[in-house]
């Protein structure tokens, strides 16, 4: 329990508690018991718990109430943390990516501030904001928490949690930023609902959803609704050698095919046209290998207009929308 030790006034602050304790392998916030593993703190209800927790906290259960939100999807859980095991490495691509989905974020909101990165998988944004926030905690609902403690092993501002993004027991305006990047769409609930909820947790939040191609040809959508059917057949899929056979098919007969047609019409003016061409032409064969994995691997896919989006004004004070891929990501905000 060493970690936490020096991070109780966090913690309290964090929960909104009046006594924070830090004992072996567990934190006691409030009279309330949650265990601790690798100095991860597990949020989720033992019924919640991914596989490996389980075996590792088998025998402890009993000192928890039992109980499973209908929202709760375990097959997303296992897909999501058997991703981010896979791919645990922090790929030098990710330096230009974070760039793009950042880059409607002022620096007032990532400088000495307190970060929330939800859904945080491997860790991968926290990697570039750990020397510039003053604290990030970090929440997934899968085993890849635990990739993201080992990626972030070095940086002793970051509290990692495993547990439910639409049900954290932290506190009202606990945190400066809310990042929610690529999560929130792949939940079996709604993902603007969701985006609605965060709110009260900070006065502004960065999120990326899966956009509707409303601002594409036609033929966009005629090529996804393809490439839908595909999804919905091979994530029924579970077989971890399958998975990797499918991650590098796909990666290898999809991705680089319209990478390598972007560059053809390149000279012409018409790579623009290309699907995937924009986000991948300069990007690894590993990083379209993780993509494929997440896109085509999960049974839940929510996709949203960029006007869907703007109507998140009944809730924030202004909602900024970036012109540039990833499409959409999104700032909302409101006043301090």
């Amino acid at each position: 329990m060493g970690y936490y030790n020096d991070k109780l006034e966090v913690l309290r602050d964090l929960f909104g508690a009046k006594e924070v304790r830090a004992e072996n392998e567990r934190v006691v916030i409030d009279g309330t018991v949650y265990p601790v593993l690798d100095d991860v703190i597990v949020l989720l209800n033992p019924a919640q718990w991914p596989r490996g927790v389980q075996a590792r906290l088998e025998g402890i259960e009993s000192e928890f109430p039992l109980s499973v939100s209908e929202e709760f999807a375990p097959d997303i859980q296992t897909t999501f943390g058997a991703e981010w095991q896979k791919f645990s490495k922090l790929l030098p691509d990710y330096d230009d990516v974070f760039r793009r989905y950042f880059d409607i974020v002022p620096d007032k909101l990532m400088d000495g501030t307190r970060v929330f990165d939800l859904g945080c998988g491997t860790g991968r944004w926290s990697t570039f904001l750990k020397d510039r926030a003053r604290e990030l905690v970090m929440v997934d609902f899968s085993e890849a928490i635990f990739v993201a403690r080992e990626n972030l092993r070095e940086s002793h501002n970051a509290l990692f949690f495993l547990g439910d993004i639409a049900r954290l027991p932290f506190r009202a305006g606990s945190a400066d930023l809310v990042v929610c990047v690529g999560v929130l769409h792949h939940l079996p609930v709604d993902a603007l609902e969701v985006s609605r909820s965060l709110c009260k947790f900070a006065p502004a939040l960065l999120i990326y959803l899966y956009y509707s191609f409303d601002n594409r040809p036609a033929f966009y959508r005629g090529m996804f609704a393809v490439a839908d059917v595909l999804r919905r057949v091979v994530c029924r899929v579970h077989n971890n050698a399958a998975r990797t056979a499918l991650s590098w098919a796909g990666a290898v007969v999809l991705y680089l095919p319209l990478v390598w047609l972007g560059h053809l019409l390149r000279p012409l003016g018409l790579s623009r046209h290309v699907p995937l061409y924009q986000g991948y032409r300069d990007k690894s064969l590993g990083l379209m290998r993780q993509d494929f994995y997440d896109r085509f691997f999960t049974g839940i896919e929510q996709r949203f207009s960029r006007s869907e989006i703007l109507a998140l004004t009944d809730t924030y004070a202004r909602v900024t929308v970036s012109d540039s891929i990833p499409y959409w990501h999104f700032l909302c905000e409101n006043s301090k």
